[in-house]
């Protein structure tokens, strides 16, 4: 049983706001298993690892004894979250809704404990509320004080359209945690205003309020947008062992250690072991392998992530060569060598300017390894050539 310092360091990890902390420790001292809420709303049915960043850290309250509430909400689906939102959101069907929360249930549970977990859906409770309740419900929150949403606000002030029904979602969301009796929840940090209206109306109803906590948005592969299917920038939880891998030893350096904080489930403090060696001068490659093998290894197995690497094919992942490489003569045709920007060009890796802009970025890999300073190649040649991260050839030197 971890002690309250130790379950708060677990807890804080990569949280961006915990509000407040004396309540939650508080909570922790009772001894008895917390009940941690977060909703999902199932309007995609595929997730990705920037979705998961919640879903770890309801992982991590598991490991530490308590129970997680994994609430759909169906019926706020069919409302429409306008967070974030510049126009009014168009609702779910219930056959969509219904749809959805199934592949939801199918990706969640290969990161949560289903022993730990409770699956509810909003709906079991929303639906049998009278309009005379809904009206009581509305009249706990001012249009002054919604107005003060950023979104809200955002689209006020720009005479764009608000919805009524846009309105009750946060009311909705905070009637949960009624309907729940939550002790904590969970969200992202463009959810904090709805996350604070549970408070709100738990205080209203006669409850102690729930502690909130927000987790950052992730950044996607290009280390600074969103991670998102429509930016392409992302890891599906679906995704194949060998896409998985691919991307994840894409990234940037700088956002491998981003990606341990908040999706990976190892000590912290061996995180800050890798960083350590990094910066002393270890190549950044063998970490990001580690990260994948992780990662992999949770939505698959790890005789899927033992094996990625060459599953891979011609997007391959950086410091690793897979099977079936193809192979390409190139004839030095009089001349005692041939320089490296001219090797990829002949070789078809390259066209034109691109091989040499290609080479001063550092996506040139010469058998597996990053090539930083110029090179010529003599007849006899025989090595794998990598330009960028899809490009790949065993190139053959004759005279």
């Amino acid at each position: 049983m971890a002690s309250i310092e130790e379950a708060l360091a677990i807890i804080q990890r990569g949280v961006d706001e915990l509000i407040p902390e004396n309540e939650l420790v508080a909570k922790l001292e009772t001894g008895r298993p917390l009940r941690i809420k977060a909703g999902f709303d199932p309007t995609a049915p595929d997730l990705h690892l920037g979705h998961t960043v919640l879903i770890n850290k309801l992982r991590q309250f598991q490991d530490l004894g308590h129970r997680v509430i994994f609430l759909i909400g169906d019926f706020t689906g069919m409302i429409g979250d306008p967070t974030g939102k510049s126009a009014t959101r168009p609702p779910l069907t219930e056959e969509q809704v219904a749809r959805n929360a199934v592949s939801y249930k199918e990706q969640v549970f290969k990161i949560l404990d289903p022993r730990k977990t409770e699956v509810v859906f909003n709906s079991d409770w929303m639906r049998t509320l009278s309009a005379a309740d809904m009206i009581r419900l509305a009249g706990q929150y001012s249009v002054a004080r919604m107005l003060e949403r950023d979104d809200f606000h955002k689209r006020y002030e720009a005479e764009q359209s608000i919805a009524i029904h846009e309105f009750l979602y946060p009311l909705v969301q905070g009637y949960d945690s009624v309907a729940l009796e939550a002790d904590v929840e969970l969200g992202g940090t463009d959810q904090k205003f709805n996350l604070l209206m549970g408070r709100h109306l738990q205080r209203h109803y006669g409850q102690a309020p729930q502690v909130v906590l927000t987790m950052p948005i992730l950044e996607g592969l290009d280390g600074v947008q969103k991670m998102s299917k429509s930016l392409g920038n992302y890891v599906g939880v679906n995704d194949s062992p060998g896409e998985m891998y691919t991307k994840l030893l894409s990234m940037p350096d700088n956002l491998l250690w981003r990606y341990f904080e908040l999706l990976s489930l190892r000590p912290m403090a061996e995180v800050k072991q890798f960083q350590a060696a990094v910066e002393a001068g270890e190549n950044p490659q063998a970490y990001k392998k580690l990260f994948a093998e992780e990662i992999i290894t949770r939505f698959h197995d790890a005789e899927a992530a033992a094996g990625a690497h060459m599953s891979a094919g011609n997007r391959v992942g950086l410091g690793e060569i897979p099977d079936n490489v193809p192979e390409v003569e190139i004839s030095l045709a009089g001349r005692e060598a041939i320089h490296i920007v001219s090797l990829l060009k002949e070789a078809g890796l390259a066209q034109g300017k691109a091989a040499k802009d290609v080479f001063g970025r550092g996506a040139v890999y010469l058998n597996g390894e990053q090539l930083t300073e110029q090179k010529t190649f003599v007849a006899g040649a025989d090595v794998v050539l990598q330009a960028g991260k899809k490009k790949i050839a065993r190139v053959l030197v004759k005279d």
